[in-house]
């Protein structure tokens, strides 16, 4: 553990002195790590939100415009979001002489962010490009099958609700640091 950071006792809160290089860099990376998350879970909300004002339309061409712009944003802020997330959060953690794998908070946060990734690119993704060429092809054709488009939208809205409810559950163990078992 770096000399400049100590802890109090319960591995939860870091202490330092104020003018420290090492509390700077600490603070900057847990700024750095807590601005992607907001940049990322706000992306994901904006995405479910923007998706569902689409289906209420029910005009496949506007639908398969907001797929675009989801697919942008994914590309633009979510998965940039990730990689600095993990980055800044791990680095932060060493910093701060946290074991990432030996504080229970931090331990369930990556358990849940992963988690958060992999029903993402199992599921969201998959049945983000089948809706949205559906999507395509009714708005190019004039012919849409709404019913099958609607059974899929469900699953994409449950599995998106799974992919940003475990992040968002990940950043309530970061900010109460409950007590929980950690390896």
């Amino acid at each position: 553990m770096n000399d400049a950071l100590r802890h109090d006792g319960d591995a939860h809160t870091v202490r330092t002195s104020p003018s420290s290089v090492a509390n700077m860099n600490y603070l900057l990376l847990k700024l750095v790590h807590i601005v992607a998350v907001v940049l990322f879970l706000g992306n994901i909300t904006t995405g479910l939100f923007w998706k569902l004002r689409a289906d209420r339309s029910r005009d496949p061409a506007i639908i398969a415009h907001t797929f675009a712009g989801i697919v942008r944003s994914d590309r633009w802020f979510t998965l940039p979001g990730v990689i600095v997330i993990i980055a800044a959060g791990i680095w932060a953690a060493i910093l701060g002489g946290l074991p990432l794998l030996g504080t229970g908070w931090i331990l369930w946060s990556i358990v849940l962010l992963s988690l958060s990734g992999l029903v993402f690119m199992a599921r969201v993704v998959p049945l983000q490009a089948q809706l949205a060429e559906m999507a395509r092809r009714g708005a190019a054709s004039g012919e849409f099958d709404w019913p099958r488009y609607r059974t899929m939208s469900r699953a994409w809205e449950l599995w998106g609700l799974l992919a940003l409810l475990t992040p968002a559950a990940a950043v309530v163990l970061m900010v109460m640091k409950p007590v929980l078992p950690a390896l």
